[in-house]
């Protein structure tokens, strides 16, 4: 006389099984691609193109990297649409946010002097009595 007992009902679970998995062939494709760029961006480090190019070409390697990682290892290319908003989003917000704070630092330079060779200004305040 076997009765059977359930815990838990099956309807309320939205996964079922494993989370996505990624094809061998393409977990190897993407850590090829990965490895190719960081190649790249060792040579592109010899070659001098002037400071602003090479920071431009380095940041652009680092958001193709970036990418592959998010789209393929983090599987947010398998995932819904709105987990890319979120994280998009959350991506505009702090660039939103370093943008600013660097338009702003145009108005300080005159008054930062990095000189080490000239010692720091003397603090202003009342001499010291003598006694």
């Amino acid at each position: 006389m076997a009765t059977q007992h359930h815990d838990a009902d099956d309807h309320g679970d939205a996964h079922h099984g494993i989370a996505h998995t990624a094809s061998i062939k393409v977990l190897l494709g993407t850590g090829g691609s990965l490895l190719f760029l960081t190649i790249v961006t060792v040579l592109a480090t010899r070659v001098d193109f002037g400071a602003n190019i090479n920071l431009a070409l380095a940041m652009f390697i680092a958001v193709i990297k970036a990418t592959l990682v998010v789209l393929f290892f983090m599987h947010l290319k398998y995932d819904k649409i709105f987990h890319s908003v979120v994280f998009l989003s959350a991506i505009l917000a702090a660039a939103l946010f370093v943008g600013f704070t660097l338009m702003d630092t145009g108005q300080y330079q005159h008054t930062n002097i990095w000189d080490p060779d000239s010692p720091p200004p003397a603090p202003i305040g009342p001499r010291p009595v003598s006694g």
